[in-house]
Formats: C-alpha cells, structure tokens, sequence
C-alpha cells in the first residue's frame, strides 16, 4: 500500500487526507501544533470557548458537497443554525442596518436607506448566482494548470466582469456608502481591495445574502472535529506535536520526511502547511518559487485579534457586527499600498455566545475582535493593547454601553503569533488575494515542477483563501496524487 505523509492538519490537510484514505492509501498527518484545525483551533479560558480563526460559515453546499463524496451529511457531525441577521453593520452611533435571512427584507431596507436600490440589488444578485453557480461547476474545482480552465462558455459570455472591479460596478449604481460598505464587504474575505477584485468575484454576494451565514453549536471548530472523526472512520492517523523539519529528496523523488527527528519514509507528499515554508525545507534546486516571486505577490490581511470575556450580557449588537464607522479607504490603503498600522481601523466583532449560550457562562458574554491588517508589519504588546483600548472605546460609544469595567479577560493574538504557530509568511492570516493576476492557474501552482511525488494544497495555491476553498482544495490535491499514482 502506498504511504502518503500530508504535512498540516489544517482545513486542506484534513480534506486531503480524507480522499486519499477512501482512494485506498495508507495516510498519515503531521501537524505541528497540539491542536488540528490550522487557524480554526479553539481557545477555552474560564468557562469561554472562543474560536481562534474563522468565524462565519458560508456556502453550506460546499460543506454539503465534502461530506456527500463520503456518503455523509454535516448533520452527522454538527448542528448548523441560521443567523438572522446574519450580519450588523454600524457606521455611527446607534445607526446600523441589519442583513436579514429573507431578500424581500433586505430590498426594504435597501429602499429605506436609498430609494431605487432594491432594484439593483436584485438584478446584481441575479448575477451573483450566474457567478456563483458557474464558479462552482465550471472552475474552482479544477487544478490551474492551464488558462483554459478559465474559459467556459459561461465565463466567456461574462468577460467583462473580469475587467471591471465589483467596486465599480457597485458604485456606478448605488450613492449610499453605507449600502456600497454592504455589498462589497463580502469580497474582503478574497483578501483584496473591492477596486482591485474582478466583478465576477460578486459570486460570494450571492453567498451571502442568498445562501445565508450559519453558526455551528460549539463554533467552527466543530467542523475540525467532524473533520477529524471523518479521517479516523476513513482510517487516517493523524499525529500533533508534529513539526516537519526536513524533507529528504534524492534527485527528483521525495524519499521522506523527517518529524521530531525521526525519519518516515513516504511514497508521496502533500503539504497543506504554508507554501513558502515548505519549500524553505527543500534545497533550492527544488523549489517553485524564489524569494523575489513572495515579495512581489499581493497577500491577503493579517490581523490582530483579541478573544474578551465579559461579565454581562452585551446590547445593541448581533452574533456577527461590522464597524465601519472609519474611512474604508484609508483603511485599505495601510493595508496594500503603504502598509502600515492604520490609525482608526475598522473593525469585526463575533459575539457568539449571543446565539449559542454554550460558548459562555450564564449571563456573561463571549467575543472575538479583528482588525485587518497588512502583513509583515511590527507587532509588539504596547500596540495590541492601544489598539484593543480604541476598539472597546468605540464599541461603547457606538453601542451607546458601557464595558471596560466588565471585561473579564482578554487575550491577544496577532502577526508574531501567525508566524510562530503556522509559519506563515510574514505572518499572513488568510493567504494570497483573489486579484485577476492571482486567479486560476496565476496562483502559486499545487504540483512541484521539480519532484515528481510532491503537492501543495491550501490558501497560497488553488482555489483560494477561506475554509470552502480549502476543503476544495484537498479534494483537488487527493486527485492528482491519485492520478500520479495510478
């Protein structure tokens, strides 16, 4: 039986793992840290359960889709509820606008705040889906091994929304910047400014508004486990406290990888790990890429993240709440063109205890703050706990609450803390942006051009950042070992 070594216990990792046990693969994963799930571990502290990374579950058929290739339902591993709203944005004090579970109440309140813009934003769904339903069956699942993987007959009669930016085909429609704040949100998850990403990225609107965001009782990380017991019925080891150190090739073959000093011999490798860290473990000969092709890339955000406890049910906020009471594009600015700490960030809020009374203790309060940031830059204790004193600031005078005498604890997690635990470059929280020039077979490639037995998978190759794309990713991975291997 064919011995395959998958380094990371990530999201990727895992999904990897999976279709290669089903395809009848001795598989084994390595993952560095005492915890699987990659970004999505979790943190308990005093009775609160905070997810470490990802937060929001969108496109649920996608989850759908893994599960079904192994004869299963996520219902067998978590209990999905929708969030309604699914989201709060504020842009000042005691003004927000919410983003219901039903598109007739959205369009309400999009005609509240600018009459005539329903009309757009149904026709601007409409094409959303076309977007949406083409990316899913025509192009994410394919390896980007050539341009033409791009172009279907459905992506060629939407050319153009490979020229414009979503920006400008939001904004040559809607006056209210609250409203553009809205629709081109979503697409901050690719990892790029709404004026560099392409309009046909408008797919992830239509993931939003139609298909829903959800909460997992437990958090994300319930879908780590579900994950995990899926590998284990598939008959996947997986080990933690498990770092690759080394990885042994002779001429063009990997041989095997060293853990903990210990050698293990494999047949092939597949590194969910990140990108440029694994092939820092590869002599040079045998590397993609050069440091020159990293620098030049245009990475997604970083960010810097407090978990809070506090002693009291909070108001005026929903399980999901955006701050956007800044200016985006000032925001934006320190964060790819000239990166630095911005001086009044916006923000993201979770308060899932709002929603799941599991993940705090009674009558008290869990949440999770983010503010994007540029990769790279220098982190140190006296900026998180600046930065953390102007968040709650805000919070209070947006939220018209009081909370700095009822903070509990608080914990910090930021760019240090990405390099150390994941070895991610720069200290980069979500990977590569979707921009035109890294999209498809632009991305860094899954198949080592040098050694025949080695792939990547995961945010800095194919499909992209974000918990769907990387289970879509390992799937891609596990087939073309499968086809190297047979």
């Amino acid at each position: 039986m064919k011995r395959i070594s998958v380094i990371g216990a990530g999201f990727s990792g895992l999904s990897a793992a999976c279709y290669l046990a089903q395809a009848g693969y001795s598989v084994e994963v390595f993952e560095k840290n005492a915890q699987i799930g990659g970004r999505a571990r979790q943190l308990k502290r005093d009775g609160f359960t905070f997810d470490m990374g990802p937060t929001f579950y969108w496109m649920p058929d996608v989850f759908e889709k893994f599960f079904s290739d192994f004869n299963k339902k996520p219902s067998d591993y978590y209990e999905l509820i929708r969030l309604d709203p699914g989201y709060r944005l504020y842009t000042e004090r005691n003004d927000y606008i919410d983003i219901r579970a039903e598109l007739d109440k959205i369009c309400r309140d999009f005609e509240k705040e600018e009459p005539g813009s329903s009309s757009f934003l149904r026709r601007f769904l409409q094409e959303a889906e076309f977007n949406y339903r083409t990316a899913m069956e025509k192009v994410i699942y394919k390896p980007g091994r050539s341009v033409f993987e791009l172009i279907t007959p459905e992506t060629l009669s939407r050319l153009g929304q490979f020229t414009i930016s979503i920006s400008k085909r939001i904004r040559g429609h809607i006056r209210s910047e609250r409203l553009r704040h809205i629709l081109e949100f979503p697409v901050i998850f690719l990892g790029a400014k709404p004026g560099r990403t392409p309009a046909f990225y408008s797919l992830m609107n239509y993931a939003d508004m139609i298909l829903g965001t959800w909460h997992i009782k437990g958090g994300i990380h319930e879908v780590v486990r579900g994950l995990q017991q899926l590998s284990e019925e598939m008959g996947v080891t997986v080990h933690t406290g498990a770092p690759v150190t080394g990885i042994k090739t002779k001429e063009n073959k990997i041989e095997g990888i060293t853990v903990n000093e210990t050698f293990i011999p494999a047949d092939f490798v597949v590194s969910s790990a990140d990108y440029h860290h694994t092939e820092s473990l590869l002599d040079r000969a045998y590397r993609n890429y050069t440091g020159r092709y990293w620098r030049t890339r245009t990475f997604a955000p970083s960010a810097l993240l407090f978990y809070v406890g506090f002693n009291k049910k909070l108001k005026n906020i929903a399980h999901h709440t955006l701050f956007f009471d800044t200016d985006f594009e000032s925001h934006a600015s320190k964060i790819y063109d000239s990166p630095g700490w911005p001086d009044k960030p916006l923000f993201y809020a979770n308060f899932p205890s709002i929603t799941d009374r599991s993940l705090a203790p009674e009558g008290k309060e869990a949440a999770i703050f983010l503010i994007p940031l540029a990769p790279g830059l220098r982190d140190e204790p006296a900026l998180r706990e600046k930065y953390f004193q102007q968040i709650i600031e805000r919070i209070e005078y947006l939220t018209d609450q009081q909370l700095k005498k009822d903070i509990i604890f608080f914990e910090t997690y930021g760019i240090t803390d990405f390099i150390r635990d994941y070895n991610a470059y720069k200290g980069n929280a979500y990977g590569l942006a979707n921009t035109l020039r890294q999209t498809g077979f632009l991305r860094p490639a899954m198949e080592n051009k040098k050694i025949i037995n080695l792939l990547y998978t995961g945010q800095l190759t194919l499909p992209g950042p974000g918990v769907p794309p990387a289970l879509i990713s390992g799937k891609i991975a596990a087939g073309l070992i499968n086809s190297k291997l047979n």
